[in-house]
């Protein structure tokens, strides 16, 4: 058998042990969790917030539901949004398992040459990650502002009284997709790397759901609450 063999099937037997083991109990991991993406998710609203007020609104920009009639395609549309970046914080766990898990599992199996590449393979993969991840939550955090400036100033309200409006679905939405990234923080700090490929299919299971329900709530209800606001 080669040793990538065993490497997966080692990493296979612990996502198994580990849903096992959540299966028990699961209040406390998935608690973790949601505390870990809930501030996450606060903390990105919050720098949203400050671009906000300091971004120069766009007047041609058009907005979901309230440019136009809303329509399942807008649904659809946010879905997919959504579906691409759960699926980059998902890929994030995954890395880490094979950095943090399969990587040195490897290297303790070779000698030479190869064993110092999979032995400095893991640390950099992590840091990639990292960087990757980091890069992702500063460009979402810009062009969120920048969209929030320019919607306030259409509706001739406050940035802080957008965002308000918004949480019914911005927040369930926001917390759903850091589930993830939540769980990779939680792993690397306690150097659980081998939870994470299990941590990969539970919270996108459990992300899922929520972010089909946000979305329509985005396209058929947050709009009427905006105007609601623009209105007062």
């Amino acid at each position: 058998m080669r040793t990538s063999d065993l490497a997966l099937v080692r990493g296979m037997a612990d996502t198994r042990a580990t849903l096992d083991a959540w299966s028990e109990r699961p209040g406390p991991v998935v608690g973790r969790w949601l505390v870990g993406s809930l501030a996450i998710s606060l903390l990105l609203l919050a720098c949203i917030w400050l671009i906000a007020k300091v971004s120069t609104p766009d007047p041609t920009a058009s907005f979901l539901g309230l440019s136009d009639r809303p329509h399942m395609g807008q649904v659809v549309h946010v879905i997919e949004r959504n579906a691409l970046v759960l699926a980059l914080h998902a890929m994030a766990c995954v890395a880490g398992f094979i950095a943090g898990s399969s990587l040195p599992l490897e290297a303790a199996r070779r000698t030479g040459a190869w064993r110092w590449v999979h032995e400095k393979a893991g640390p950099l993969a992590i840091a990639f990650v990292v960087g990757a991840t980091t890069f992702s939550l500063v460009t979402q955090a810009f062009v969120l502002g920048s969209g929030a400036a320019s919607l306030a100033a259409h509706l001739e309200i406050s940035p802080g009284l957008l965002l308000l409006g918004v949480l019914p679905h911005a927040l369930p939405e926001l917390t759903a997709l850091f589930l993830p990234l939540a769980a990779w923080i939680i792993a690397s700090r306690q150097q659980d790397w081998h939870h994470l490929l299990a941590a990969t299919f539970v919270t996108v299971m459990l992300a899922a759901p929520v972010l089909v329900a946000a979305a329509f709530v985005e396209v058929y209800v947050s709009p009427d609450v905006l105007r609601w606001l623009a209105a007062g």
